[in-house]
């Protein structure tokens, strides 16, 4: 980890566990730490990388305020993680065709309203959920596209595993947008004193006691209680597909790696920010996904305070989606994953926004973080899935 602070232009330091962030992460690090509420420093995990207002891979702990954009625009997006009792899976190609089936990706959903106990529960006086209430009943259990994606994997201990990767739909992304800007247009009637900002950018904040920041956290947290039931959902899907017996007594795994969360930290309680960043909390274990073609990895937390007990929640991506899929060779990193056996997405031109060369070394990634994390099993990819 090392130190980033210049005092003539920051007010708190930055943590940082990249050793070579990008000028645009960091340019961002240090706006964040010139807000008046920021508690302490910034910290970013070494997947780091540019995002709206607030790096991907950053974590931050503010004082009675929250920043819709330090939690992004996918709310809960998150991984879950399942060993089976299987040491092969001969018919891999078989499995995935069943999972196929029965998980809607990209933009399909459910062709039928799915059932869930918390439906009764959604906070439908808020606007922008009861907007998205009707057609987030058809996405439950539904993968999404992007770098949303399942992974049939091998483990070094042995076993079988597969892996998702995936959030709350549109709930999140309505909410992240429809609270960023109410967020701005509070922040320019008070002349907030934050970074200028072009269309959806910028660090635009709600106070906690605000009546929209009461809204944005109510809405927020059942945007993860969807995601969370959302990934669970899949993987029973997939427990299905690959048959009950093959799966029981199973360990399972979830984790957010998009979310705020009030903490306790410097003797008080702050609300800390996690985007793209997995609690690492001493002894709690968490999911860290390589890329296509790369090595993914359950993790035990060391619960280190700099990094306000969080990690990387990837490898992070070295690359923007438009630059990747200009300057990536399609031979070569189709290549690349066909030499490695795996069954894979990268199929045309436009999936090159996916590929394995877009993103950063995961085995960087993993000796960035020694002090934040210990590896409990290595997961090596057989088989992806994505939109």
């Amino acid at each position: 980890m090392k130190v980033i602070y210049d005092k003539e232009k920051q007010n708190k330091p930055i943590y940082s566990w990249c050793e070579n962030p990008e000028q645009g992460a960091i340019d961002q690090a240090v706006n964040l730490s010139n807000l008046p509420f920021i508690h302490s420093h910034v910290a970013l995990m070494p997947d780091t990388h540019q995002g709206y207002g607030m790096p991907i891979g950053g974590v931050i702990a503010c004082k009675n305020a929250i920043i819709p954009n330090a939690v992004g625009v996918d709310i809960g997006c998150g991984m879950r993680a399942m060993r089976t009792n299987l040491t092969e899976l001969p018919d891999i190609k078989t499995i995935m065709g069943r999972i196929r089936e029965a998980i809607p990706v990209g933009f399909d959903h459910h062709k039928e309203k799915q059932e869930w106990g918390f439906w009764s529960e959604a906070p439908t006086y808020i606007p922008v959920i009861k907007q998205e209430f009707q057609s987030a009943q058809y996405q439950l259990g539904t993968l999404g596209g992007g770098n949303h994606f399942i992974e049939i994997q091998k483990g070094s201990d042995g076993f079988i595993w597969f892996m998702l990767h995936s959030g709350s739909r549109n709930f999140g992304y309505k909410i992240a947008k429809e609270y960023n800007q109410k967020a701005q247009e509070l922040c320019r009637k008070w002349y907030s004193n934050i970074p200028e900002y072009k269309g959806e950018d910028g660090l635009a904040f709600l106070p906690i006691d605000s009546h929209e920041g009461k809204e944005y956290i109510e809405a927020m947290n059942y945007a993860l209680r969807f995601a969370e039931a959302n990934r669970a959902r899949m993987m029973y899907a997939i427990i299905l597909c690959l048959g009950v017996n093959e799966c029981e007594n199973s360990d399972i795994y979830d984790i957010h790696h998009n979310y705020a969360v009030l903490e306790h930290h410097g003797n008080q309680n702050l609300w800390v920010h996690r985007k793209g960043a997995t609690l690492a909390r001493e002894g709690v274990t968490g999911i860290i996904p390589g890329s296509q073609g790369t090595a993914s990895y359950i993790v035990e937390g060391l619960g280190n305070p700099k990094s306000f007990n969080s990690c990387s929640h990837g490898a992070g991506r070295k690359m923007g989606r438009n630059e990747a899929r200009k300057t990536l060779s399609l031979e070569a990193e189709k290549k690349r994953l066909d030499d490695l056996g795996i069954i894979h997405a990268v199929r045309n031109v436009q999936d090159l926004d996916e590929s394995a060369g877009a993103y950063k070394d995961i085995d960087t990634v993993m000796k960035e973080q020694t002090d934040l994390v210990k590896v409990k099993i290595e997961l090596k990819p057989l088989a992806v899935i994505k939109a």
